[in-house]
């Protein structure tokens, strides 16, 4: 069948995703082993597509921020295994030097700014990454990402206002993944549309399939578009699933196991997998070879978090404010 895409970009796709989707399941499996991880863990499996449609809309050099559910789009941008698993075992070879844990991965390198623990904070600190590329001026495009709980914070409210104001370069993803902790949006607002909450700051937004990389890959490249051009900000809703539990000791007797299967037969690994068979893009031996590659990278990290030192005692009161000598410069 034809495909509006490049078999290139496929691959990419289906080795990104399966990337995101073993790492979390190895890392669920270290966290269930005693001492391994500790602290609360957010897995990201079901939601892949939105990192991988994203990747390809947007640059490189296009900073990503969201809230706590942050391995998946760490490892988008970047952030290589050993520095994700390092920083779940809270190793100080971890992007974040051991000192954030699963909730605040952070890669300055790679454009990767978090990974905020605090419920629609990084909103607020996602328009102002937007007003620092604006005010540099730059090209680059913040993707600030957050979910369906985030969207009743007033901190939302404030930030659209001041992003439509100043038509910052700034793109609201909403991961809608039906529940907040374990509450449907159904008992939490009348509005059950969230793109609709864009329409009070006559701020461009829409629903989108958040289960294909196609969709989004779409409607995200729309929204950078506008935004490049000085027309600023966008919220995109971004309808997807989370297979796994609101963090690892959720029970989730919120939602039935009918529930869960129905929406894993709307696998979007799977189905880019299928586009890329039925394409003849990659025979399965080379299939093969790249789920073979991802076992070993996710098992090296595994190793590599293992072997690699506890953070230092003097590195406690670190990394917390910026030096007072510090002074701001422009490339």
């Amino acid at each position: 069948m034809a495909t509006k895409f490049s078999k290139e970009t496929y691959l990419y796709w289906y080795e990104l995703m399966q990337m995101i989707r073993q790492f979390e399941l190895k890392a669920e499996e270290m966290y269930k082993m005693a001492g391994k991880i500790r602290g609360f863990f957010h897995a990201y499996i079901g939601q892949e597509a939105i990192a991988a449609g994203c990747m390809t809309a947007t640059h490189q050099d296009d900073p990503f921020i969201t809230g706590y559910r942050d391995h998946g789009l760490a490892l988008a941008k970047g952030t290589s295994a050993d520095a994700c698993m390092a920083e779940l075992y809270g190793k100080a070879t971890g992007c974040s030097k051991g000192k954030g844990g699963s909730m605040h991965f952070f890669d300055v390198k790679n454009k990767f700014f978090g990974g905020h623990g605090l419920v629609g904070a990084q909103i607020g600190t996602g328009a102002g990454l937007a007003f620092a590329e604006q005010y540099k001026g730059t090209n680059n495009v913040v993707l600030c990402f957050f979910g369906d709980g985030a969207a009743r914070q007033g901190m939302l409210h404030e930030t659209f206002n001041m992003a439509m104001l100043w038509k910052l370069p700034v793109i609201f993803i909403c991961e809608n993944n039906n529940y907040a902790m374990g509450t449907s949006i159904q008992r939490t607002s009348n509005v059950i549309d969230i793109y609709k909450l864009a329409d009070a700051y006559e701020m461009p937004g829409d629903k989108v399939d958040g289960m294909t990389p196609e969709s989004v890959h779409e409607a995200v490249a729309r929204a950078v578009k506008r935004a490049r051009e000085g027309d600023g900000p966008t919220l995109l809703e971004l309808k997807t699933y989370r297979y796994k539990g609101h963090s690892i000791s959720d029970p989730q007797k919120y939602r039935t196991k009918e529930e869960v299967e129905e929406y894993k037969d709307q696998d979007p690994i799977n189905k880019v997998l299928n586009t890329i068979l039925e394409n003849n893009f990659a025979t399965q031996a080379e299939i093969d070879a790249i789920n073979s590659k991802i076992d070993t990278l996710v098992e090296q990290s595994v190793k590599f978090a293992e072997e690699s030192p506890w953070p230092d005692d003097s590195e406690v009161y670190k990394d917390v404010y910026v030096n007072d000598d510090y002074v701001f410069e422009q490339d």
